[in-house]
């Protein structure tokens, strides 16, 4: 199928994927093997062993790719697994710029696992061009973003920054987890590679874990794959397929999650007991110009201050239709306290000065009616 002209709808529903030529299924058949037989030795079929490659994964790998109008797509165990695999591109003494407000398990990843390794990390204002240029060494060979950042939503001019990172000879890479690409598609603003947690917004439904990488640079794209066979964390054919049934519902999915996310923004930004809210579609989101001109959507993500850890906390045990969990993109509602949950690895200075502060609640707007998730909110805010 012959994507680039069909609107993301269409792609999320057909993209990368053709009926099964064996029975000429139409969903993408789960292939349970660890292994494939040879017709004779020195002949290739393309398939000898699960790790290396499965008609499964490969289904989600090509849907993925189509869908951020990428050339290749690779499928890991989880988000992390991705970035780990990605991070081995590089070497003992490079050096890699990142946003100063990503989710905490990256910074975990980065400053307590690869920086044993030689790898070296600059936190900075990505957002800012002064401060993202002055952070680029000779040795720097990859700049990492989140745009809108996980949880506080700062943005970062996507075109601008990849720029800066190819005038430096460095790699740009965009964790697109929140945007996914039915909003937001960085390979076309300059971009190298885009990753993804594949357990959240793609699968939508809160019940596999996976991680992937989209690139269009075919040499990168050979570095990638044999990485991905080295280590060898990739999902389970089960696992590619509940993404796969997932990524047919993306679009309408986005949607209400999108819809429901504007109604509790605006709902939270008028509410006496709330000192500010995080949301790219607000008004006076300082991101909100650069975010419109290289995204279609603002998304389902909305963080908001109370100004205390003890006011969050009476506010998050008195909500009953959004769940205290990790985790986000479901199709349910989740809260949850960044500051003792999805940042609790991030140093308390490093989250003071981005402002995941005690007091700040992440929620994750599920596809609910929109009338009972204000509701749920308004009841548990009376609680503050």
């Amino acid at each position: 199928m012959e994507e680039p002209h069909f609107t993301p709808d269409t792609v999320a529903v057909h993209g990368g994927q053709s009926p099964d030529p064996a029975t000429g299924a139409v969903m993408a058949p789960i292939y349970a093997t660890a292994t494939y037989a040879q017709p004779q030795l020195g002949a290739q079929t393309g398939y000898d062993y699960a790790r290396t490659v499965n008609p499964t994964r490969s289904a989600l790998e090509a849907g993925l790719a189509a869908l951020e109008r990428g050339r290749f797509g690779l499928c890991f165990s989880s988000g992390m697994a991705a970035i780990s695999s990605l991070m081995a591109l590089l070497s003992a003494g490079d050096h890699v710029v990142v946003s100063q407000n990503t989710y905490g398990g990256t910074y975990r990843l980065f400053e307590r696992v690869f920086s044993r390794f030689g790898l070296r990390f600059s936190w900075v204002d990505t957002g800012d061009p002064d401060a993202l240029r002055g952070a680029f060494r000779p040795e720097t060979k990859m700049l990492y973003l989140e745009s809108p950042t996980n949880p506080v939503m700062e943005v970062t001019d996507i075109a601008a920054a990849a720029a800066i990172a190819r005038e430096k000879g460095a790699l740009t890479v965009v964790d697109n987890t929140f945007m996914t690409p039915y909003f937001q598609r960085p390979l076309e603003l300059g971009a190298d590679v885009v990753v993804h947690s594949t357990t959240k917004y793609l699968n939508g439904h809160s019940d596999c874990v996976g991680g992937a990488l989209v690139t269009s640079d075919g040499e990168l794209y050979e570095r990638l794959k044999f990485l991905q066979n080295s280590v060898g964390a990739v999902p389970s054919p089960f696992d590619c397929f509940l993404v796969l049934r997932g990524l047919k519902t993306l679009a309408v999915r986005m949607r209400r999650h999108e819809a429901n996310g504007r109604a509790v923004a605006t709902f939270l930004s008028r509410h006496p007991k709330v000192l500010r809210v995080h949301y790219p579609g607000l008004e006076n989101h300082p991101g909100r110009a650069v975010h419109e001109r290289q995204a279609s959507g603002y998304g389902g993500m909305v963080a908001f201050d109370l100004g205390s850890f003890e006011k969050a906390r009476r506010c998050l045990n008195a909500l009953n239709l959004f769940t205290l969990a990790e985790s986000l993109g479901g199709v349910e509602s989740l809260a949850c306290h960044p500051a003792t949950m999805t940042h609790a690895s991030v140093p308390e200075d490093l989250r003071r000065r981005i402002g995941v502060t005690e007091g700040l609640v992440r929620l994750s707007v599920g596809i609910e009616g929109e009338a009972d998730l204000l509701a749920d909110l308004d009841a548990a805010l009376r609680k503050v």
